[in-house]
């Protein structure tokens, strides 16, 4: 199905597309927790977040890993008017409630008129791409992978979840978040291939999203995931994003394509991550997680207990021109407690750049060039 994308500023200047991190919107008032950035989602020609858990009534819980709780379906009505127009799914909570969380979500948002990819209640509907098409014809497809597990979140043909890249783990067990992950198996590359080249006549810029990574740690990148994002590009994706570790990571750039290797949290808020609360799996992770990564939440953060350094956040930025031009940069965003994030000013973002390039450098990637712009900080 192609979403058609609204018609307006796109006839004779270049297509804004706007995209975010993990979004997690369980508290009430979901259109106060998103204002803060919805300007700059509402002013681009098409705003793409990752849906981090479902939203969905249903109280089944997936074994596997530390269930997050399904989110109020009625939320997702808020995702529209703060400016998105598709989310992908393909992550490791989106199963959390079974067959009937994943179909749950699905239907609000396609009755909201929302796209969305990466689960499904098969393998071939969650490996099904996202396309949109701007009123000039110009058209975007949106592939969403999950990198990390459960493997119990997995679609199969016969039963519901998230589309995957398969990646080796070092005990050889399976697939879960806290495992660690050696390397990206040669299947990954292939199923890639195929997918990219699927879309090749059905869309003139194509996106890949990789739920990867390991999570609450500033600047690591490990090598299964630059794989990964390396085949992705070599497949033909004109653009790589990545979110999962709740912190944003570094930029770099394979054969002239960028690759957003942690978009961070694009607005979560949420008491699933508390340490007193009733959910005996869910408190013993958000105290078990200060020890594993070595940190300590604000206090003040209640909603948004993560990495001190995760108040630093951004939103990728792509200006695609008619002549098939593209134009990268980010919007800086700074996170406010108790974890709305808004648009930063003045020298936030300035700090905000100084934070991506140094993160960048302490991965290993190439020096980042950034130039400040009105609509944007332009990566050169």
């Amino acid at each position: 199905m192609i979403h058609h994308l609204p018609s307006g500023r796109q006839s004779n200047g270049p297509l804004a597309l706007v995209f975010t991190g993990d979004l997690v919107l369980d508290m009430p008032d979901p259109d106060h927790w998103l204002a803060g950035i919805a300007p700059a989602l509402q002013s681009a020609d098409a705003a793409i977040g990752h849906l981090e858990v479902p939203h969905t009534h249903s109280r089944q819980e997936l074994a596997g890993d530390v269930p997050a709780p399904g989110a109020d379906p009625a939320h997702l009505a808020a995702l529209r008017r703060a400016g998105f127009s598709a989310v992908t799914l393909a992550g490791n909570h989106i199963a959390d409630c079974g067959a009937a969380g994943i179909e749950d979500t699905r239907a609000e948002l396609a009755r909201l008129g929302l796209a969305c990819c990466g689960a499904g209640s098969n393998l071939e509907s969650a490996r099904r791409a996202l396309r949109l098409q701007a009123a000039d014809g110009r058209r975007l497809a949106v592939l969403s992978y999950n990198c990390v597990g459960p493997q119990q979140a997995w679609a199969t043909p016969e039963r519901a979840g998230c589309a995957y890249l398969p990646v080796a783990t070092a005990d050889g067990g399976p697939v879960r978040p806290a495992a660690q992950f050696t390397a990206a198996l040669p299947d990954a590359a292939a199923w890639l291939g195929r997918d990219i080249a699927a879309l090749r006549d059905q869309a003139e810029l194509v996106v890949v999203a990789l739920h990867k990574g390991t999570v609450h740690t500033p600047a690591r990148i490990e090598s299964y995931e630059r794989q990964l994002a390396r085949w992705a590009i070599e497949a033909g994706a004109d653009l790589v994003i990545a979110h999962h570790a709740h912190i944003v990571r570094g930029i770099e750039f394979i054969d002239g394509r960028p690759v957003f290797h942690g978009l961070g949290n694009g607005c979560v808020v949420t008491e699933a991550l508390a340490p007193n609360q009733a959910h005996p799996a869910r408190a013993a992770w958000a105290e078990r997680r200060k020890q594993l990564f070595g940190f300590e939440p604000d206090p003040a953060f209640t909603l948004a207990p993560f990495h001190p350094e995760a108040i630093h956040a951004f939103m990728a930025r792509l200006l695609w021109y008619p002549d098939g031009t593209l134009e990268y940069g980010i919007v800086p965003v700074l996170v406010e407690a108790p974890g709305r994030p808004r648009l930063a000013v003045g020298d936030e973002c300035s700090r905000i750049c100084e934070y991506l390039c140094r993160i960048t450098a302490d991965a290993g990637l190439p020096p980042l060039a950034l130039q400040p712009r009105s609509d944007m900080v332009v990566i050169q």
